[in-house]
């Protein structure tokens, strides 16, 4: 087929018109016809989107044509699942989610029985095949409730997390109406916290809508009022997560990181000395870690890029400043729960407020939203846009930096800029905005 239907983050559209219930079960078939093993047992879990239960249907079918039996695990975070892969000795997992998107749009993605995404040539190969006769099976599978999911979950995370003690603490916690809504405050909970809630409340089409880690102005607010010790707001699928102080200011990504990768330093766990984090990460994050002694390797935006490096060289710790934060010494993925709770930690009974890991370089991120994905390609390949990029480079070489990209997963191309002041951060911001839009004309 001539579309590519994989992004930075599996597939992902609007659902029942995109990511229709063919397309899932094609997919799933053709994920299971590749698998190593025959019969391969496989996990489905799902975010609180309407369209989950179709699209859980339609994978459980094809998955079961192709010979797997599948388990369910019900409304879970994205990063339980590579979690009870491992738990149970599973082969493979499918995630029913599109993150931070509006619930009108879903989507899929794979892991593997390491608990790691697919690799992009594995994706391609599942890609290139869907459109392909399905190879007979020698039995069709079987589809059973994965019973105590939920709580196999919380086992990890407080098997993990025991020794930490927020007893007298006062947490507030956004739930976006998504897959954390249940998991992340009984997990507090546990830990002897006193915990608040909102937006925990999904029906089925109010995830992400004004809450979560992308709309964070009502956290602020409740915030700003002075009565909780730390906020913490996770995405729709719950693998991000940002923080926001007892003042309302928001912590991103990039400082989380910053926080964590200081304590793991001074404590000794800092596998290989370095972090991991994408081009999007702030310039201010890389003189902190200078500063700290701690090594920096930059990737592409994308958890999996992050992974990735991680993996190849050995390291723990690395993440992405809209609140992916990977610790492979708890899981292979990014997890927004265990993330939130490993900052309480790092600050070792410690204010968020207090934070000191990393001073930011005003920063301006503006998306401009493209009609096609060909006309997106043509202004990102267009001499006036790469004459401006050039230009608004060299004037803050040394002194900051800009990135114009296309969007993995949205017909999106974001123009990002840090320069010292913010006015001048917005002037240059401005200019290549223009230069895009125009060139999208």
């Amino acid at each position: 087929m001539s579309r590519q239907l994989f992004g930075t983050d599996g597939v992902r559209g609007r659902a029942g018109e995109f990511l229709t219930a063919e397309l899932a079960l094609a997919l799933a078939r053709a994920t299971v016809e590749l698998s190593c093993d025959r019969h391969p047992r496989v996990l489905i879990v799902r975010d609180t989107r309407e369209s989950g239960a179709m699209l859980e249907a339609a994978i459980a079918a094809g998955v079961t044509s192709a010979g797997g039996d599948v388990l369910l695990g019900g409304v879970l975070p994205t990063p339980a699942a590579p979690l009870l892969l491992r738990r149970h000795g599973l082969q493979l997992a499918v995630v029913i989610s599109a993150s931070h998107n509006p619930y009108e749009d879903n989507g899929i993605k794979f892991f593997a029985g390491d608990g790691f995404k697919l690799s992009d040539e594995t994706e391609t190969e599942i890609e290139n095949r869907i459109d392909l006769p399905g190879a007979p099976s020698e039995r069709t599978g079987r589809v059973r409730e994965l019973h105590g999911a939920l709580e196999d979950y919380l086992r990890e995370l407080h098997t993990r997390f025991v020794s930490l003690d927020l007893s007298g603490r006062r947490i507030l916690l956004d739930c976006a109406n998504g897959a954390t809504y249940r998991a992340a405050p009984e997990i507090f909970r546990r830990l002897g916290a006193q915990v608040d809630v909102v937006a925990d409340d999904p029906d089925g089409r109010n995830i992400n809508a004004g809450v979560g880690s992308t709309h964070m102005g009502h956290l602020c607010e409740l915030m700003a009022g002075g009565e909780y010790d730390a906020g913490f707001a996770f995405d729709g699928d719950g693998d991000r997560v940002l923080a926001v102080d007892r003042h309302g200011v928001v912590i991103d990504g990039d400082e989380l990181v910053a926080i964590v990768a200081t304590h793991y330093k001074r404590t000794g766990v800092l596998n290989g000395g370095g972090v991991a984090v994408t081009v999007m990460t702030n310039y201010g994050f890389h003189t902190a870690m200078q500063d700290a002694g701690i090594n920096v390797t930059t990737t592409a935006v994308g958890d999996r890029y992050v992974n990735e490096a991680l993996r190849n060289l050995d390291w723990r710790l690395g993440g992405e400043q809209s609140g992916h934060i990977i610790d492979l010494g708890f899981g292979p993925s990014g997890d927004g729960i265990a993330s939130a709770l490993l900052t309480l930690e790092a600050l070792d009974g410690g204010d968020l407020v207090d934070r000191q890991a990393m001073v930011k370089l005003p920063q301006k991120l503006v998306n401009i939203r493209a009609a096609s994905r060909e006309r997106l390609t043509a202004a990102m390949d267009s001499d006036q846009v790469k004459r401006a990029v050039s230009a608004a480079a060299a004037s803050l070489a040394g002194r900051g930096r800009v990135l114009v990209r296309a969007s993995g997963t949205e017909p999106l191309i974001r123009v990002m800029v840090e320069a010292p002041t913010q006015e001048e951060t917005d002037e240059v911001c401005s200019e290549l905005a223009t230069a895009v839009e125009s060139a999208l004309a």
